[in-house]
């Protein structure tokens, strides 16, 4: 709502996503961190892997929640991690540093509390589940990396927003927040980890979804708003 009436008498106005509905709104993207616009994931893959102790060879998921951590996501993954490995694939989960659960042992399945080198993890990952903030969403299209979200129920729905381009462009898929269980896991992401024709399709989908220059878009509507 503030956002409504600030942008009544702005000068301009930029949103994040498409289909933001403010009146006379430009898409302009999210400004993002260098380390991740000038990220070359496939360079970096064998450094990711070495600095997870993983290998580089095989397909990993990511999935994390947020410097706090997802407790849906954590509870669901702790249950089904198993039939991930099973697929085929490594996975990485950070699950944020105020989640007192118990996190399983296993060879291929890398449970941290928080982690601070994102990039690293990005360059890894070729399936993401994650919630849908905005920052999170913009990252994972910048990069192109094909994303399940699971929007946290809060507010008035604005994560399911978030998400809602990637979705639309065929980069992301959508599961709400209170049918994400481990049963999910194996009902669902798993099939679809193991559908690389599918995986490689959001893949070219989520070449196209996101956006780089959101820092230089936001210039440029700075330079035209001081110009009017």
């Amino acid at each position: 709502l503030a956002n409504v009436l600030g942008a009544r008498n702005a000068a301009r106005v930029g949103v994040a996503f498409a289909g933001t509905p403010i009146r006379g709104a430009r898409v302009v993207g999210m400004p993002l961190r260098r380390e991740l616009i000038e990220l070359d994931r496939a360079g970096r893959r064998a450094e990711a892997a070495e600095y997870f102790g993983l290998e580089a060879a095989k397909p990993t998921l990511l999935v994390f929640g947020g410097s706090l951590g997802a407790k849906r996501l954590n509870e669901a993954f702790t249950g089904a991690y198993a039939d991930v490995l099973a697929a085929g694939f490594q996975l990485i989960h950070v699950t944020g540093a105020r989640w007192e659960g118990e996190a399983p042992q296993a060879a291929g399945y890398v449970v941290k509390a928080y982690e601070d080198r994102m990039d690293l993890a990005y360059a890894l990952a070729d399936v993401i589940v994650a919630r849908s903030g905005s920052a999170t969403v913009s990252e994972i299209s910048a990069l192109g990396i094909p994303a399940l979200y699971v929007p946290y129920a809060v507010g008035n729905g604005e994560q399911k927003l978030n998400a809602r381009s990637a979705v639309d462009a065929g980069a992301a898929l959508l599961i709400d927040d209170a049918d994400f269980t481990a049963e999910k896991i194996r009902t669902e992401i798993v099939p679809l980890l193991a559908d690389q024709a599918k995986v490689d399709a959001m893949r070219v989908a989520a070449a196209n979804a996101g956006s780089r220059t959101g820092t230089e878009d936001v210039i440029v509507l700075i330079d035209e708003a001081r110009g009017a």
